[in-house]
């Protein structure tokens, strides 16, 4: 142990009374259970179901009800708890308005108290006193703790007990002292959440989703390929911000841009009505069948959406020239289109154009931005560099977020680690070196970081990188050979669409291929497992790959994807037992589920099974604690 570190344990633990007494609690809590940590993955902006989710702790709350109460409550009466344990603010407006009698209130209080203090009991035994003392609200602590553990049967404390909840309702605060206690439990529940990526994009509000996890007690963030598109468009990349923006129209969710971020689009409007007109390629697709935009409204995104394409397209020419060591010289397509602008030519192989709009492409210098152009996406740099709301999401993302994340001996990446066919790692090399493997990682990382830090740097490099990740063909987030959008746009034959996968994605399924991959991360090959999201496992597929040591769990929370996939989604649970993965159907509207008690019915398949509990010892956080024990252990030796 350095010196400082004892000088600083000194000061922390002055006497061997206080050395010994933090010794035993460090000792005990390591025989604890191991707690429930949650994973989910690809959310893409569908908040409703996000935050039915984690308000239901993946199912893990109705089940705890159920081992309670069964043979105290009906199956119904059960729902309705859980119910109001989900959504306590709104549930409560709904069965106050059922009693006209303020006797039967009075009484439906105080069965609700006992009923929510039996279950946060429950729901705390795997926890110390102070972890849950820190988890209530503090304005009801010390009455909480009273009934909490309070002797009820004790005859001395019978009025006692009585006079604090009468005296909770009487003064008014019964609402929310069972909000608190509902809050509570949803946080014991689920002690640590892992998003795996793709936060963003598709849905239509990612910004609420960011609102709800800066609000979480404990969450880390995996990047996603759609996320970086957010985090470099922060940090000053063009060509991100063009990418977002026409995801953003060709999904209708432009508002996310305008009404969430302040980022205005008139300029971006205004050129579009001046050179587009209204095109069938361009149209946006509709993910929201509630919210139909009106016809001129669609008129107006279509434009935008043709605008934004021809100078993301335009951008990525000179990127692509600087850049040879990205190898994607076969994306440079605008100078491969006719002069009539009628037909391209890839490959030696002419093929009729569709949907064209390239009235601002001039054939002799086809990567050349119109000033027009140059001042549109200029200025929306710079907006979204400057974005207070973006800004305040983007630095939380950086705080939580990275490439990717061992913990607990699980290794979690949104994308993929790129290899070649014979599973040999893929790299990227820059000034004479190769990065591959977890390397790559760390250098993309590294480069993102000191990008967002400086978004007006002028290393062209260190930018260029940020759309490399969207995009580049070993790129961990992209996990694609190229990215066919020009293809997709502006080309009838399918066989130009096609995006060769990595073949990463056909390797996953053998579990020497897990066992190299989790070794090079620094996990147990043998006990590891790959936690993946970024593919949605199609119907029929498992999510289950390479004897259980890869679990896929992108399951289709974006509705775009749910005809795919066939669910709504998965999650993941890993407690004490062991691995579940959480099956969700898709769910409908938070108005619908809080009306109807409609919750999202959700099965849960055992992965792996412990053989005996799990306990914090074999965590992360038990190697931290049993490292204190050590340390103390010296300092008492010094006494």
């Amino acid at each position: 142990m350095q010196e400082l570190e004892r000088e600083l344990l000194r000061e922390k633990y002055p006497t061997k009374d206080a050395i010994t007494t933090e010794i035993i609690n460090l000792k005990a809590i390591l025989n604890l259970p191991k707690s429930t940590e949650a994973f989910m993955s690809d959310i893409h902006g569908e908040f409703p179901a996000f935050d039915h989710v984690l308000r239901n702790a993946s199912g893990n709350i109705k089940l705890k009800i159920e081992e309670l109460f069964n043979g105290q409550m009906t199956p119904k009466t059960q729902q309705v708890f859980a119910f109001l344990v989900y959504y306590p603010t709104e549930r409560l407006a709904i069965v106050k308005q059922q009693f006209s009698c303020p006797e039967d209130l009075h009484q439906w209080y105080l069965d609700t108290f006992d009923d929510l203090l039996k279950l946060l009991k429950y729901c705390a035994t795997k926890y110390t006193r102070s972890k849950v003392r820190k988890a209530l609200a503090p304005e009801f602590v010390y009455i909480t703790e009273e009934l909490l553990y309070g002797d009820f049967h004790t005859a001395d404390k019978h009025e006692y007990y009585a006079q604090i909840t009468d005296d909770i309702i009487q003064l008014h605060s019964a609402d929310n002292f069972i909000i608190s206690l509902c809050h509570t439990i949803q946080r014991l529940v689920v002690d640590h959440l892992h998003v795996v990526g793709d936060i963003y994009d598709r849905g239509p509000a990612p910004d609420k989703i960011m609102d709800r996890l800066m609000q979480h007690h404990s969450v880390d963030l995996q990047w996603g390929n759609h996320d970086i598109l957010w985090l470099g468009g922060a940090a000053g990349s063009s060509l991100c911000v063009a990418n977002l923006l026409r995801i953003c129209a060709r999904y209708d969710n432009l508002s996310i841009v305008e009404d969430s971020y302040g980022i205005n689009l008139r300029h971006l409007s205004l050129l579009a009505e001046k050179y587009y007109d209204d095109n069938p390629g361009f149209r946006p697709k509709l993910t929201q069948p509630n919210e139909q935009p009106s016809e001129a409204e669609l008129r107006q995104i279509t434009k935008i959406h043709q605008a934004i394409a021809i100078i993301q397209f335009k951008l990525e020419g000179p990127v692509i020239d600087r850049r040879p060591e990205f190898k994607m010289q076969q994306r440079k397509l605008l100078d491969k289109i006719s002069k009539d602008r009628k037909t391209i030519t890839i490959d030696g192989k002419t093929y009729p154009l569709i949907n064209g709009c390239f009235q601002t492409v001039d054939p002799n210098d086809p990567y050349k931005l119109l000033p027009e152009e140059q001042e549109v996406i200029d200025q929306l740099t710079a907006a979204f560099k400057n974005s207070e709301k973006l800004h305040k999401h983007m630095d939380f993302f950086m705080k939580k977020g990275s490439m990717y994340l061992t913990y607990n001996n699980n290794l979690l990446i949104h994308g993929c680690v790129p290899v070649d066919k014979k599973g040999n790692f893929e790299g990227l090399t820059l000034n004479g070196k190769l990065y591959k493997g977890k390397a790559l990682f760390d250098l993309l990382e590294r480069n993102l970081r000191e990008s967002y830090i400086d978004p007006d740097q002028q290393d062209d490099l260190a930018t260029d990188l940020l759309w490399y990740l969207w995009t580049g063909p070993v790129s961990p987030l992209f996990g694609k050979r190229v990215m066919a959008t020009f293809e997709r746009y502006f080309i009838a034959d399918k066989a130009t669409h096609v995006e060769e996968m990595n073949s990463y994605y056909s390797l996953r399924h053998e579990p020497w291929f897990i066992e190299e991959m989790l070794a090079e991360f620094g996990v147990d090959p043998k006990t590891g497992h790959v936690i993946n999201g970024h593919t949605p496992v199609k119907k029929g597929q498992s999510p289950i790959l390479a004897g259980g040591k890869m679990l896929v769990i992108d399951g289709g929370f974006s509705k775009a994807y749910q005809k795919t996939t066939g669910i709504g989604g998965y999650t993941l649970l890993y407690n004490s037992y062991g691995l579940q993965l959480v099956t969700h159907q898709p769910f409908t509207t938070r108005e619908k589920a809080i009306a109807d008690l409609a919750d999202i019915v959700s099965t849960k398949r055992v992965v792996e099974q412990e053989l005996a509990r799990k306990t914090v010892a074999e965590t992360d956080i038990g190697t931290e604690l049993k490292k204190q024990v050590r340390q103390l252990m010296e300092l008492l030796a010094d006494e």
